[in-house]
């Protein structure tokens, strides 16, 4: 019977005393007698009475597979108890995802319906019903996380970021360990221009998640944009260096940003005086179709690679001064020129 590396995370709202203690008393007997203390998380450690909540901030072990199965069911259980959150688990081997189960409530609770629909909408693109849902869900439960932090979505979708900063912040407030939250609140401050305060929510971002979700790496991305704005290019580099290693399959979230990861490595690379590595960087960034920023993109890649070449000692960068002429950029053309 081989062991398996095991991770959980994650918080249940159970909403009032009288629900709390009654969870906690099905927990610790379905620990003694129904699982025969085959469980991997302890009730002295996960239960939190002044908040009425589970709460595992992150917990990491290595057991059997029977242990995680009984461990993510007892948790599954539990849920049906809970008003709000949601609990994450993995079982992993040899850095490979073996099992993972996303655990949240679903009853018939009015907060818990409310948000469902919720977030349903937000993802469907209703934002000003989803809007609508997600107030109903904070007015009949005001600890509600995740309604804050889907709620926050749609305020940054609607533009309003005052409203979505407010919503990210009281959702970290709740559930400090809820990776959505920090980059919402990152994104808000990059459009506000605080790009060193939201360098710092990615940051968190990637604390409070793990290199198996799509989230930790559009956290990475979004952080080295960040430093390549503060013209921090070391940083910057060291972030993005391992972005754009990782292989991100087609339906992977972080799939279409690989040309602008690319694009912003190869500009931190120019920038450190790693020249012939900043034009692998543009070369690959170019080689890519995705849709994203594609146009100016291509016109500022051109351009860079350019003067990485030149910088790097090959002959042939005046052509990319010529593409990027091409597309409107008058720096390139103003580089050309002084060729002249």
């Amino acid at each position: 019977m081989g062991t398996y590396k095991m991770i959980f995370s994650g918080r249940l709202e159970f909403g009032s005393e009288r629900s709390f203690l009654q969870v906690v008393k099905f927990y610790e007997h379905r620990y003694e007698n129904y699982y025969r203390k085959d469980i991997l998380l302890k009730a002295e450690d996960i239960f939190e009475e002044s908040t009425y909540s589970l709460h595992v901030q992150r917990h990491i072990v290595e057991s059997v597979e029977k242990n995680w199965r009984n461990t993510v069911n007892l948790i599954e259980y539990m849920a049906e108890f809970a008003t709000a959150g949601e609990f994450k688990a993995w079982m992993t081997a040899g850095g490979q995802m073996i099992k993972q189960r996303l655990i949240e409530p679903a009853s018939e609770k009015a907060a818990t319906q409310a948000y469902l629909k919720g977030r349903d909408l937000v993802d469907s693109g209703e934002e000003e019903k989803a809007k609508i849902l997600l107030d109903q869900a904070i007015e009949k439960f005001e600890r509600h996380a995740h309604a804050y932090e889907r709620r926050g979505k749609v305020n940054f979708r609607l533009k309003n970021y005052k409203d979505a900063l407010y919503d990210f912040t009281k959702s970290i407030n709740i559930h400090p360990d809820n990776p959505e939250a920090y980059i919402g609140r990152g994104a808000v401050k990059m459009v506000l221009e605080d790009y060193k305060a939201a360098a710092e929510d990615f940051q968190k971002a990637t604390k409070s998640s793990i290199p198996h979700q799509p989230i930790y790496w559009q956290a990475r991305r979004m952080k080295g944009e960040c430093h390549i704005r503060l013209e921090e290019y070391e940083k910057a580099a060291v972030e993005l260096k391992y972005v754009t290693k990782r292989a991100f399959k087609e339906d992977d979230p972080n799939f279409p940003w690989r040309k602008m990861a690319f694009s912003n490595y190869g500009k931190a690379l120019l920038e450190t005086g790693k020249y012939a590595e900043s034009v692998n960087a543009f070369n690959k960034a170019l080689s890519l179709s995705e849709e994203q920023h594609k146009a100016s993109g291509d016109a500022e890649s051109f351009l860079l690679r350019g003067i990485a070449r030149q910088k790097a000692g090959e002959s042939d960068f005046a052509s990319d001064w010529k593409e990027a002429a091409g597309m409107g950029s008058k720096r390139a053309a103003n580089l050309l020129q002084s060729l002249a």
